[in-house]
């Protein structure tokens, strides 16, 4: 079970450029959005990156206006681990669960979850917050990483698991975010 003390959340890649191939990509959009407000409300650490943003360009502003606080790591590997700067920001978040969404699922997504599974993190990838230009790519992608031993969840279902209770505060940004 996820947990609010020990999980973190991984953006990985959600760039203009790319954004505009992705399939069934404004329902991906929305969920990993809903993903990001909930981290917000529950206090989780998250990390986002951007792959080769000179030609991918940046975030989309649905994600990015998000994330005003943050940077985004940039990188030129396909997994997220392969970026020094990436493994040091890990690494100082103290974290044992990571949820993963992002682009693509058969490439950036995918690399990164075997290479953080490979570092002994517990990995769950939100099915309905990850996307490939293909709908086969991103069933490929979400296959490898399951075969791999990574977990697969929903934006909602990582949310109320996270949450544990229907009552509090919390709970009542919650259901704003989910509706």
């Amino acid at each position: 079970m996820l947990t609010v003390e020990d999980t973190l959340l991984v953006i990985v890649d959600i760039q203009e450029k790319l954004w505009r191939a992705m399939h069934e990509k404004e329902a991906m959009l929305e969920n990993a959005v809903k993903m990001v407000q909930a981290a917000k409300i529950l206090g989780l650490p998250m990390l986002w990156t951007e792959q080769n943003p000179h030609g991918l360009g940046p975030t989309v502003p649905e994600i990015r206006e998000l994330l005003v606080d943050m940077e985004p790591i940039s990188k030129l590997s396909f997994s997220c681990a392969g970026e020094p700067r990436f493994q040091e920001e890990l690494e100082r978040m103290d974290r044992d669960q990571i949820l993963v969404a992002g682009m693509e699922s058969h490439v950036c997504v995918y690399q990164t979850v075997v290479d953080l599974l490979d570092l002994g993190y517990e990995v769950e990838v939100l099915i309905d917050a990850v996307s490939s230009r293909t709908l086969e790519n991103k069933s490929l992608g979400l296959t490898k990483c399951e075969m791999n031993g990574a977990g697969l969840t929903s934006v909602e279902t990582a949310i109320f698991e996270l949450l544990r209770s229907a009552e509090g505060e919390e709970f009542k940004q919650i259901l704003k975010v989910v509706k």
